[in-house]
């Protein structure tokens, strides 16, 4: 059963986090285990707005940490569906720091991950198809089908190394 269709704009979250000196690191920096939470978290609610149900993450496909967030910033956590396959869903997820004394803000980050929906019984669900607005919907769209490529590439490797008697 396909499910109607929703633009990319539609389900879009943007969360915001004030770091407190309790998610600092031994550097006295955001220690990345906080922002890989706050990741997930922006990340699931767009997926849930995308197919109106729970999800599960499924996979951390990717995390780009570029520039480090300091204690007393607002980290910004922008999530947006970049593909939509029959259960499952790539969501793009940009970390950004502000410095609410300057006003800079700094993009700090980058993450790739898949949620499946889950139905009532918490078994994979169809999920709505995603509508292609503008050409940036577009690039990322095509950026994450090749992600998901790779992704199905190496999954078959894994399995076919696993099944191999004579590997070491």
């Amino acid at each position: 059963m396909t499910k109607p269709g929703k633009a990319v704009c539609v389900s879009q979250a943007v969360v915001l986090q004030r770091m407190l000196p309790q998610d600092a690191n031994p550097a006295g920096n955001v220690h990345g285990g906080v922002i890989l939470k706050c990741i997930d978290t922006a990340g699931s609610i767009a997926a849930m707005r995308h197919c109106r149900t729970a999800v599960v993450t499924a996979s951390f496909d990717r995390m780009d940490f570029l520039k480090p967030a300091f204690i007393g910033e607002v980290v910004i956590f922008k999530a947006s569906v970049n593909y939509a396959g029959r259960t499952s869903m790539e969501i793009g997820v940009r970390v950004e720091a502000e410095d609410l004394i300057t006003g800079e803000i700094r993009h700090t980050g980058s993450a790739y991950l898949t949620y499946v929906a889950l139905d009532q019984d918490r078994h994979p669900t169809p999920v709505p198809e995603l509508i292609l607005e503008t050409a940036e919907d577009c690039r990322r769209n095509r950026e994450a089908r090749a992600r998901r490529e790779v992704r199905l590439a190496e999954k078959h490797r894994e399995r076919a190394s696993q099944n191999e008697a004579t590997a070491c």
